[in-house]
């Protein structure tokens, strides 16, 4: 890392000096706004909240505790189809924009975690385009080489996390617009399973193929931010509860490929080889490579934009396209225009299509646990896009337009950087785990194995990965390389929604669910902080205390229980069922001074009580 090189806004780091005081709220937005002033000719932002009022947020966030602000004092940042009140909705378009009457819940749910909105980004207009060069604010710029385009639609809030501008940034993704911009600018890119992120208070591309997605620098950072973020939504009628999925098996998985001759790198031989490479990594994972016949994949992203979808985003648009056709840009009216050759019968076609290529499609899944793809085949200059706007357009929804049309989730993840002395020297290459809706927890734990094992960079930041492990494995199920999974029960800052529940989620760990112990705890709240803690002691005279039972990966283990502070420690604690597990256990010296709080049950009465 250089002097010049962004402060490392990775959650556990962040989070822990935030804790232990080495940095504050404020001290860190001052220094975004100073990174971000530095390369303001890169058109990221649309509007970006002013430095006074960050200042003030953060003053706030400092008078209160970190206790029950698992986001405290992190900073963000919105895509700008998305609301957050006062502040203009462009969609990227002038003559579209509006002032948010109400925050999007999605976002709402971060700002009550204690997040700090630093702005919102640059998209291609009405998120159509996967390029990042379709807005009136100007063309976004690659993060690692300005002559090439940044990928989009959620092109600024790609940069935003790759320059280490925000630890965090929210896109959306139709088409691959979550996806595409973190595999060109070397970060991570969630694509959510549809509707377990609330779509209420977003600009609609296509309504019925629309998610929010997540942007981070880690897997482990992008899981805990979709912890947070994810909820069913019973006003939004496209708002669904998560689908069941299988979690990855433990002896294993089988991960499936495009067999060679339906690869697709449009002439760009460095990402073919860096394909090679990434699916020769996860074997050493303990996976296995099964080709499977891409064909009815390739025509399902087909469909997409050569077909009623289109439609769709003629809807969102439509008032304006009537009303005054010179708002848009030239080429996204060329492509929204087309929704008027669609009939109804059309439509219906497709729809029976897309039935088909879906039942199709569902046999390929009984052979592999997930597929992995180049997250785009190439990466273009912004002159070849200006050439060809479209054309070079379409190429880069090769591997991502099918996803949401299958319903589908999908993690992009970082695989490397184009050797010296080739056209794309120097630029990222990434690619995209995709799985059954539902498996977004499993395709994010082995992103962040895949990731961990690769020793790239975070970003643009220079920054290293962290140390701790960055994996995200579902409770009861092992790692791809068969890392076994341990239960540990917490009581206090390391339950949900508390101060230190980041050391868990950063480090893979997975809720299992709440838990009562036997009848021989007693519970203390300790003197000291911050965060305040309670202390759990084993004794005859004791009653059940409510914990919380975690996975968390074996490998993890020994640097989440080494950062554990005198006088507690972890041993053995007997549930009421009569199962042990380890669990944090105090010395009792400790407790002479504290106060028993066992009466309460656990620790949240005892906070809720206290704040009253």
């Amino acid at each position: 890392m250089t002097k010049s090189s962004p402060p490392d806004l990775t959650l556990p780091r962040l989070l822990d000096d935030y804790v232990t005081g080495v940095r504050t709220p404020t001290g860190v937005v001052a220094a975004i706004v100073a990174a971000a002033d530095a390369i303001a000719d890169n058109p990221i932002w649309i509007h970006r909240v002013d430095a006074a009022t960050l200042q003030a947020q953060a003053r706030a966030l400092e008078a209160q505790s970190p206790d029950g602000l698992p986001l405290y004092g992190v900073p963000f940042a919105v895509k700008d189809n998305i609301d957050v009140a006062g502040m203009p909705t462009t969609a990227a378009c002038v003559g579209f924009s509006y002032i948010a009457e109400a925050t999007a819940p999605v976002v709402q749910r971060l700002l009550d975690a204690g997040a700090i909105l630093i702005g919102k980004t640059n998209l291609d207009q009405f998120a159509t385009g996967l390029v990042g060069t379709r807005s009136p604010w100007g063309a976004c710029r690659n993060a690692f080489d300005p002559a090439y385009v940044s990928g989009g639609s959620s092109a600024g809030s790609a940069i935003a996390v790759a320059a280490g501008l925000v630890s965090f940034a929210l896109g959306t993704d139709t088409a691959g617009s979550g996806r595409v911009p973190a595999g060109f600018n070397n970060i991570v890119g969630l694509k959510p399973t549809l509707g377990s992120l609330s779509t209420r208070g977003v600009v609609p591309a296509c309504r019925t193929l629309d998610c929010v997605s997540i942007f981070a620098l880690t897997a482990g950072d992008a899981a805990a931010v979709n912890t947070i973020a994810a909820g069913y939504d019973a006003i939004h009628p496209w708002s669904r509860p998560l689908p069941a999925a299988g979690a990855l098996p433990s002896t294993g998985f089988v991960f499936g490929v495009p067999r060679r001759d339906q690869r697709v790198f449009c002439g760009n031989a460095a990402y073919e080889a860096l394909y090679d490479a990434a699916l020769k990594q996860l074997e050493q994972l303990g996976g296995r490579a099964h080709e499977i016949d891409f064909a009815p994949f390739a025509e399902t992203a087909a469909l997409l934009y050569g077909g009623p979808w289109v439609a769709e985003r003629y809807h969102a648009a439509r008032p304006l396209v009537d009303s005054n056709p010179a708002a848009l840009l030239p080429v996204i009216l060329e492509v929204i225009g087309a929704a008027g050759k669609y009939d109804a019968v059309d439509t219906f076609d497709a729809l029976y299509r897309l039935a088909a290529l879906r039942r199709t499609t569902a046999a390929t899944w009984r052979d592999i646990d997930v597929m992995v793809l180049p997250t785009a085949p190439t990466i273009p200059t912004q002159a070849a896009v200006a050439a060809e706007p479209i054309a070079r357009n379409s190429e880069l929804g090769t591997y991502t337009n099918f996803v949401n049309l299958l319903d589908l989730a999908a993690v992009a993840v970082p695989a490397g950087f184009a050797p010296a002395g080739g056209p794309v020297a120097g630029l990222p290459f990434g690619i995209t785990l995709i799985g059954p809706a539902g498996s977004d927890a499993g395709l994010l734990r082995l992103a962040g194995s895949f990731h961990a094992a690769t020793g790239l960079p975070l970003g643009a930041t220079g920054h290293p990965r962290p140390d701790v492990a960055d994996t995200t494995v579902p409770s009861g199920s092992a790692g791809p390389a068969g890392a076994d999974m341990i239960d540990i029960a917490v009581c206090g800052a390391h339950l949900s929604g508390q101060p230190l529940n980041h050391q868990l989620t950063s480090r893979g760990g997975q809720l299992v669910g709440p838990a009562l112990t036997a009848p021989n705890y007693r519970l203390y709240a300790l003197n000291g902080g911050p965060p305040a803690r309670p202390g759990m002691v084993r004794t005859d005279a004791g009653a059940t205390i409510g914990v919380e039972v975690w996975a968390l990966p074996a490998a993890a283990l020994g640097s989440f229980v080494d950062g554990i502070p005198a006088p507690l420690g972890v041993g053995r604690i007997e549930l009421a069922d009569g199962h042990t597990v380890l669990g944090f256990l105090c010395e009792a010296h400790a407790t002479a001074d504290a106060i028993d709080i066992t009466e309460f049950g656990d620790w949240r009465r005892w906070l809720e009580a206290s704040a009253a």
